[in-house]
């Protein structure tokens, strides 16, 4: 392991004080957005539906004028929000793991 490397230490392999230390920085950022935080979960939260309902919706519609324009012993409309469904989880993943390089920077 390089000495010039100490992030990629474990907890466990971190100086007591340096957790401690850790900590406690970690406990006056919470506190200082504690209120904006809360708000920012519940936007959070509404961003990653959307993201996922969209998505969906459009499936929907996309299937609906296929099956209506080019009908098939297949259903369009299920393949579509099947097809929605993953991208707007592949859209959510990418939401949630921006958030989580933002809070990562942060720290």
């Amino acid at each position: 392991m390089n000495e010039r490397e100490p992030e990629k230490l474990s907890a466990k392999d971190k100086p007591l004080e340096k957790r401690v230390g850790d900590s406690e920085l970690r406990k006056i950022r919470a506190r200082k957005n504690a209120t904006r935080s809360i708000w920012e979960g519940f936007a959070m939260f509404g961003i990653i539906g959307w993201a996922v309902a969209i998505p969906t919706l459009i499936g929907v519609a996309v299937g609906i004028w296929l099956d209506r324009h080019y009908p098939s012993p297949h259903s369009w409309t299920l393949t579509m929000i099947v097809v929605g469904v993953v991208i707007g989880c592949l859209n959510a993943w990418h939401w949630v793991s921006e958030e989580n390089r933002n809070i990562d920077k942060e720290e």
